[in-house]
């Protein structure tokens, strides 16, 4: 009997996510209004840290977001870029999910700027790999500077799990679980100057596993935001620890949220309310 509704199922979330995604692209005052005036995120979590840390910023926040994919499934920052009129710049490498979503549902958004580009040590182009048969989220999200996180999902079930759950069959041919295309990459000084970035209230990286290499890229000496979040998860332990210590060597305190960490500046007067209570 479950099995009859799952198509049911798809198709209504499915529905939804297309709603939202227009709900959001069109800055709905009733989808911006609910984050406005009935939003209230969990104590204790990632996103009560965001919400306080962006409405303490009455001058305006300024973001850098490293693999915003489309802008909005599993991204801890959109209700409060649409809610409080951040500014930035958000970059999203792929060209079909920044074509076809990220640069959409920012389009009303003045102050946000979307780029199709990595962030890399100097400008040009590089390889990144995907999931070769599938465009959905799932799939999307996957994809990596790093051939061997993929394959890694692969080993590890996270495809094969995706696959079962939406219907797709996994080609017999392994020569079609991997596709890649080369990207354009940016270098941090570049971005900066070119969008005229004075300061970085809060750096977001989601860069499934290469976490570490943005973080180094960025040298975060010298660009100092004020906050940093990343992904742990996929992260290897040395890698994690290297962030970690990379992070609080200059002056930041790191607390885990789930599968994302938060490194804010010990010196920001939220320190004392988010680390240590």
């Amino acid at each position: 009997m479950k099995s009859l509704f799952l198509p049911l199922k798809r198709k209504l979330q499915s529905q939804w996510k297309a709603l939202r995604f227009q709900l959001s692209a069109s800055n709905n005052p009733a989808f911006v209004g609910f984050y406005k005036y009935f939003y209230n995120p969990g104590k204790g979590s990632l996103s009560e840290f965001l919400s306080s840390y962006s409405l303490s910023k009455r001058s305006g926040f300024t973001v850098i977001q490293i693999g915003a994919n489309d802008g909005i499934t599993h991204d801890p920052i959109h209700k409060f870029i649409k809610r409080d009129r951040w500014k930035g710049v958000l970059l999203e490498p792929q060209p079909d999910v920044y074509h076809q979503f990220l640069k959409k549902i920012y389009a009303k958004n003045e102050g946000i700027k979307t780029v199709c580009a990595a962030i890399g040590e100097k400008d040009g182009t590089q390889p990144i790999f995907k999931i070769g048969f599938s465009n959905m989220r799932w799939a999307t999200g996957l994809t990596s500077f790093s051939r061997e996180k993929i394959e890694q999902a692969f080993e590890e079930g996270i495809v094969a799990t995706n696959c079962e759950k939406f219907g797709i069959e996994i080609p017999e041919d392994k020569n079609k679980w991997i596709s890649q295309e080369e990207v354009e990459v940016i270098a941090p000084d570049t971005l900066i100057q070119r969008y005229g970035l004075d300061h970085i209230d809060l750096l977001q990286i989601d860069a499934e596993g290469y976490d570490l290499e943005v973080i180094r890229i960025f040298d975060i000496p010298k660009s100092q935001p004020e906050a940093v979040v990343f992904e742990n998860v996929g992260l290897k332990e040395a890698d994690y620890a290297a962030c970690l210590s990379l992070l609080q060597d200059n002056g930041y305190g790191t607390r885990k949220f789930g599968p994302n960490t938060l490194a804010l500046k010990r010196s920001n007067p939220l320190f004392s309310q988010f680390f240590e209570r």
